[in-house]
Parts: C-alpha cells; structure tokens; sequence
C-alpha cells in the first residue's frame, strides 16, 4: 500500500481518439497512485466533468493496449459554457489538480478554463495538458501522440497501393490524408513513401503548380518508373478537393496514364494498433504530467487548500527537439493560429524541399542551420598541496 499524499488528481481524454493515449491514462495513473494520490477518471471530457460522470481508478484497472481510448473522450464540447457545473463538480469530488489529455480541442479547453479563474475560484487548480491527436497540430510540440501510429499507416498503406500497381504500367494515384489544415502527416508520409507530390494547406498551389506536376509526372512515365504517387491532405484547398484534382489529372494525362484515388479516412486514427513509439511517448508523457502536477499542487498549498492562479500553474507538456519542457498555455496563444487550429510555425516545413527533389524536380535545397555555440567555462584545478 502506498501513503496516502490526501491530494486528487482526475485525468480526462478530450478530443478524437489517437493512439497512445490508454497508455498515457495507465502511466498517469499508475504514478499518481505512487505518490500516493487519489486518481479519479473523467468520461465524455469537459462535458463529463459537468454532469459528474467521474469514478476512482485503482492500480488493476483495466486501461486497454489498443487504440482506441477507453475513458469515451471523443466529445469535442468546450467548457466555457459549463463554468458553474464543472466547478461545483471539482469541489464535490475534492479535486485538486487536473490531467488532459487531448489535441488542440485539449489545448483550447485549457485556454479556456484559465480564462474561468477570474470568476470560479474552484478553476484555480494545477492544470497540464498531454498533446495527443493524429494531426500533430498542438502548439508547444514537435510531436503529439497518436501522429507516429497514423504516419505508420499511411506510409504502410501507400506501399500497398503501389504494389498493386505492380503489373499494370503508367498508373498515378491520388491518396488524402487526415490531419485537418494542418499538413504533417502529408508532407512525411509523401517523404517516407516517395510521393511526387503532397498538397497541403501551409503551401498554397494554384493550377499552374498542377499543371507542373502533371508534366513532371508525364515525363515520368517516359523513364522506366511507371507510377506515380500524389498525396494531399484533407484541408488542403477548399477549391482543389481530391475528386477535382483526380479529374484534372485523369484529363490531362489522358493517352499516357491512367489515376486511381483513395481517401484512407478514419483508419489513420488507430491503424492495427499504437506503436512501439507511440506507447513509450505516452508512458513517458504521462508520468511526467503526474510528476509536474505532484509538485505543483504541493507548491500551491495554502491551509490544506488549493489555490492557483498563476500563469505557470497551467502548463502544455511537449517535446521540443530532444527535451520534454512544460510551457504555460498562456504564453502559447501568440504561438497559434485559431481559424485554422496550427502552431504559426512548425519545424517539419524546412524538410519540403527533400520531398521535391527525391521526386527529381530542380530546387535547390539549404542545409545550412544557424546554431549558437555554447560557451565553455574551464574548471580551475587546485594543486594537491592545498587540499
């Protein structure tokens, strides 16, 4: 038996589902049960936390290893319009410190319960967000859980379609992808599965950038690489949907090559099941969240209340470059653009020049990354003779 720390900790999915997130809520409650917390599980997500559809959970709880989440988070209700609700349910329940799990839905609903502490003093609790959604799109991370499992399907997928091109000659197939207007699972799926091409919606094409791609793919057809591989991702144009683009490219390539296209839709979310990566990110993802939080409400601690209402009380954990860092949700609002739920800057863009030139187009590509170097402080040694 563990000590008991008095403190409750609830954990909740929001958002669709992504695979990686069972093991992320087992290592979260599995470490909070190691501090000696009361780990309580919400259903249905914000909504669920306003009608109190909230239970305890105990080591031999069965969390699931497959992709889909157990705790039914796939409600997308944000919790502005439930601010009472909600709050009388964290006083009824006693908890004080809260746990989500989620994408960019996550990430708002956080935003927006910060923006509550002003008028509940319930809100005032240690919050921490764990990115986890397949479009990769949550500001403050490089990566989110769930999007290696969809990359994996997609490229495993796009293998498959190409091998059934095998005995037929002069083929190209036009394949969408999920991810929203946000073009990460495009753009490295079309890296790792040699696509000549990959729409998204952070590149803006015209018909002139079509029309290039049909020509390129023409003179293709004329070498001993008889197929071709488009992909494009589900936000891309509003105007340039899959079925225009098919049948621009079955017009104009008519007499030298035939198209096929394929919208993989929801399988990209959980595939055969969350990878290797996926599971260690989520483990790795949660038990740092229950670390943070153990200590944040210890810090915010007054008289056996909790009462925090500062900015670094609620954090996004993300992974930036090779360190997962906590970053309060507040100073990532400047960071993201709202109309289109996408980080303003994503670090995966710099690699689009590679996709183009493995499809054999004229680019130049810039390898050159300024980087700061570190500067060196030299310890003195001191003489044995004065030890």
């Amino acid at each position: 038996p563990c000590p008991q720390s008095g403190y409750t900790v609830a954990v909740m999915n929001v958002g669709a589902p992504a695979a990686g997130m069972n093991a992320a809520v087992r290592a979260t409650v599995r470490i909070g049960l190691i501090h000696g917390h009361r780990m309580l599980a919400v259903h249905d997500g914000f909504e669920g936390l306003a009608f109190g559809m909230v239970r305890e959970l105990g080591w031999g709880d069965p969390y699931g290893i497959k992709g889909m989440m157990d705790l039914k988070g796939c409600i997308f209700t944000l919790p502005k319009k439930y601010f009472e609700e909600i709050s009388a349910n964290i006083s009824k329940f006693g908890i004080h410190g809260l746990i989500i799990i989620g994408g960019f839905e996550a990430f708002t609903g956080g935003l927006e319960m910060v923006e509550g502490r002003g008028r509940f003093d319930e809100l005032c609790i240690p919050l921490c967000i764990v990115p986890a959604t397949v479009s990769n799109n949550v500001p403050g991370s490089d990566f989110s859980i769930g999007a290696d499992t969809a990359l994996n399907t997609i490229t495993t997928t796009c293998d498959l379609i190409k091998q059934s091109a095998a005995g037929t000659k002069r083929r190209v197939f036009i394949i969408e992808t999920m991810g929203g207007f946000c073009g990460y699972l495009a753009t490295m799926a079309g890296l790792a599965a040699g696509a000549d091409a990959a729409y998204i919606f952070e590149e803006p094409f015209s018909s002139r950038d079509l029309q290039a791609n049909v020509d390129h793919l023409t003179e293709k057809m004329k070498t001993t690489v008889k197929r071709g591989l488009v992909l494009r991702n589900e936000r891309c144009n509003e105007n340039y949907t899959t079925d225009f683009i098919y049948n621009l490219y079955s017009e104009e390539g008519k007499g030298v090559f035939d198209c096929r296209k394929n919208v993989l839709g929801h399988m990209q979310q959980v595939g055969p099941g969350p990878t290797p990566f996926d599971r260690n990110f989520g483990t790795k993802m949660g038990a740092k969240a229950v670390a943070w939080i153990t200590g944040k409400i210890k810090e915010c601690s007054r008289h056996g209340r909790i009462f925090a209402n500062t900015a670094d009380s609620a954090c996004l954990l993300g992974m930036r470059k090779r360190s997962l860092v906590f970053q309060p949700i507040a100073e990532l609002r400047q960071q993201t653009d709202f109309e289109h739920r996408i980080p303003k800057e994503q670090w995966w863009l710099k690699l689009r020049p590679i996709l183009k030139i493995l499809a054999k187009y004229n680019i130049e590509l810039d390898t050159s990354e300024t980087a700061h170097l570190e500067h060196l402080t030299r310890k003195v040694l001191v003489p044995e003779a004065t030890l």
